[in-house]
């Protein structure tokens, strides 16, 4: 008979005593999984989406996470909006002509090359503020797909599964065309052709429904692993033209009205430009020193504010998300060492019902050691099964409250999730191997096993033959 099946019916005789140990263990080890899991996934996501092709984020006067959270990721609510004139102010004459084409003179007044132009290399705007169902409707421009860079190694953007980007403007659909991202299309159904009907302000049912301007859809992008695939791209231009979506100007009310009507319905009169307002401003630099001249110049002033998304969130999960794990994962270690505790007080509770056994098995030729490893193996299967036990618990856990997770993150986690590798941990393996920090778990329930299964281990080894046959 082997030492594992010796250690595993040993186990088994204890019954209740190695079940509840185990469960405990397994609790531990599925707050452990879950902490490490949940935030792991959290900080990968956000920290590689925290710059999307652009180095800048301007929008209005306020919170700068707020702002970040808002326009990247989609999560918290725009405060206030900015004036387009200001948008202008990092395009040159040339490209605002472009994009105004279709404005008449009157409507768009004299253009000039704006005051940052000359370090920007693309500016894209956003418009935010009404909802498709649970996702956000961004109002922008056909360059967002077109121009953005998402790898720079192999040079590539956004992709489309299916369709096209949206343009300013065509004969079939006017203004009104959409692009959505892949989770939106998965869960809603959406195929090209299909109208979007957006809310406005809110996801709710009972919210305004933009029905008199419907979009269509004409693409679905590829999955980029950003905040992008779920989300729902309106062509700016249809977005102002939407009711209520116009900036009001004093005496100037029931022009702006009938102005917007008409756009809506003829699909080719765009709003004039001191009626337009934009959320964000999406900023790609031209320099490497442009992000300061630009954040510096901007915040200095009363209208906008500049940030740069990356450094963000770095302080957001340094400052607060960070300190808040560890103080987690500290607890959650404490739990699994006091069911390491538990272990080493039922393995040594019962050695005093187990001197015969131990004697005999002596007596029978197996050798101190023998007994000793016996004894360990006991404290390692209890311990290491009851944390595969709390592991799979744990990934069932992320399962079941991932869509949870995932409203209030914007991150999809599930079942098959594994907490990412640690840069602290990468640091010390060779040929840039990385490792998940969740592999560690099962080496740490190995030690902790040995540690605690020592004593009534050595307690065993040192079993005196002879007393505990003649005593039996």
């Amino acid at each position: 008979m082997s030492l594992w099946t010796i250690a595993w019916r040993n186990i088994t005789q204890r019954g209740t005593a190695s079940a509840l140990t185990a469960f405990s263990m397994s609790l531990g080890v599925l707050l452990v999984t879950a902490v490490l899991s949940v935030h792991g996934l959290i900080a990968k996501s956000f920290m590689d989406n925290s710059t999307l092709g652009y180095d800048l984020i301007a929008g209005a006067k306020g919170g700068k996470l707020q702002l970040v959270l808002n326009t990247v990721f989609y999560l918290s609510e725009p405060v206030e909006n900015l004036p387009y004139s200001f948008y202008q102010e990092f395009l040159t004459a040339e490209q605002q002509a472009a994009e105004l084409k279709d404005m008449s003179v009157e409507n768009r007044g004299k253009l000039e090359d704006g005051y940052y132009a000359s370090d920007t290399s693309l500016a894209i705007p956003v418009c935010l503020g009404d909802y498709y169902k649970r996702f956000r409707v961004i109002g922008t421009l056909p360059k967002l797909f077109d121009d953005i860079t998402l790898d720079y190694e192999n040079n590539t953007g956004y992709d489309f599964s299916e369709g096209r980007n949206f343009e300013i403007w065509n004969e079939e659909n006017g203004y009104f065309e959409a692009v959505v991202g892949s989770i939106v299309a998965n869960e809603t159904g959406l195929k090209i052709g299909d109208k979007i009907v957006a809310t406005h302000g809110s996801s709710d049912e009972n919210a305004d429904v933009h029905d008199d301007s419907p979009f269509i859809l004409v693409g679905i992008l590829k999955s980029s692993g950003t905040p992008n695939d779920r989300a729902v791209f309106v062509n700016m231009e249809g977005f102002y033209l939407m009711a209520d979506h116009s900036k009001p100007v004093e005496g100037d009310e029931e022009a702006v009205a009938s102005e917007n009507e008409a756009g809506v319905k003829a699909k080719r009169k765009p709003l004039p430009l001191k009626n337009r307002e934009v959320t964000a401003i999406l900023i790609k630099t031209a320099s490497p020193f442009a992000p300061i001249a630009i954040t510096n110049q901007v915040n200095e002033g009363n209208v906008a504010q500049v940030v740069q998304p990356i450094m963000e969130i770095f302080a957001l999960f340094k400052v607060i998300v960070d300190p808040i794990k560890t103080v987690l994962l500290v607890l959650t270690i404490i739990i699994c060492f006091v069911s390491g505790i538990s272990i080493l007080v039922s393995i040594y509770n019962s050695m005093s019902e187990r001197k015969h056994d131990i004697a005999v098995m002596r007596a029978l030729g197996a050798s101190r050691k023998a007994v000793m490893g016996i004894v360990l193996l006991e404290s390692i299967l209890l311990s290491v099964g009851g944390g595969m036990l709390g592991w799979i618990g744990g990934h069932l856990m992320l399962g079941a409250f991932g869509p949870t997770i995932e409203a209030k993150t914007g991150v999809a986690i599930g079942f098959f999730d594994i907490a990412p590798s640690s840069k602290a941990l990468d640091a010390y393996l060779p040929f840039g191997i990385m490792i998940s920090t969740e592999f560690l778990i099962i080496p740490g329930l190995i030690l902790l096993a040995i540690i605690v299964g020592f004593l009534p281990a050595y307690t065993a080894y040192k079993t005196d033959v002879a007393n505990a046959l003649n005593n039996s």
